[in-house]
This record gives C-alpha cells, structure tokens and sequence, in this order.
C-alpha cells in the first residue's frame, strides 16, 4: 500500500457547499474481534465528511450484541458531529439495531438505493473510490 495524505481522500462530491456523504461496507460477521476495527472505521471518516454515512450491510451475515452496540454507538458519535448514520440493506439474519438510545438510522432497501437517494439530493454524481491506486489527479 502506498503511503498517501489521508486528508485528502476523495471519498465524495467535490463541491465545498455540498454536504458530502461517505459509505463503509461490511462483510462478514460483526463480532467482538472486529467492532475495534469498525469504530476506527467511524473514528477515521467523522472529520471527512459533512454529510450522512452510509453503513452497506449487504454483505454482513450477522452481527453480535456488541456489534449492534457499535453501530449504535457510531449512529450517537456521527449525531454528536452533526452527521447521520444510514443503513444500506439488513444483515442477512434480518436483525437491526436494538438500542433505541440512539438517533433514528435510515434503513435503505441496498446500497444502489442509498447512493441513487443521495445523488438525487446532491444534484451531483458522487465520486466511487473501490481501489487503493491513488488517483492521478483530483479535481478541485
């Protein structure tokens, strides 16, 4: 992997005025041993970004009680910051997050629908990024 400037990561929109999203995906199973890794996730993308975070869960076949807690608790940091956590698509046991102390979650049907729901309200395409190449250049 190559060294980069984290800061400048194109996750999103380009248009400083624009409220830009980002989105995480899980695979997997949300258990114990991987909720550090997924708060580091939260913790990483809060300062890049001022819109919503979109959690695609397609691919997630479960999750423990700590790691629906985890998701709960990154719903509360995101609200804290100003932002809102979403879900795209329900882990594949059907379950959602249980702990109604945190701020309502949007629930997506899958990740097309939550980009397509945030593109229409950006008025923009939003930038993909599925690959550790750095881009060549960035447009500004």
């Amino acid at each position: 992997m190559k060294d980069r400037d984290s800061s400048r990561w194109p996750w999103s929109g380009t248009a400083p005025s624009t409220p830009t999203w980002a989105f995480l995906s899980l695979a997997g199973h949300l258990g114990p041993e991987a909720v550090a890794r997924f708060t580091g996730a939260i913790g990483w993308v809060l300062p890049r970004g001022t819109g919503p975070v979109i959690l695609d869960l397609t691919e997630l076949h479960g999750w423990s009680v700590g790691g629906q807690t985890a998701v709960a608790q990154a719903a509360r940091q995101l609200a804290q910051a100003g932002r809102r956590l979403e879900l795209a698509a329900t882990p594949a046991d059907g379950s959602l997050v249980p702990d109604g102390t945190h701020p309502p979650i949007p629930v997506h049907c899958d990740l097309p629908s939550a980009l397509t729901a945030h593109q229409a309200a950006a008025g923009e395409q939003q930038r993909r990024r599925d690959s550790d190449e750095w881009p060549k250049s960035t447009p500004r």
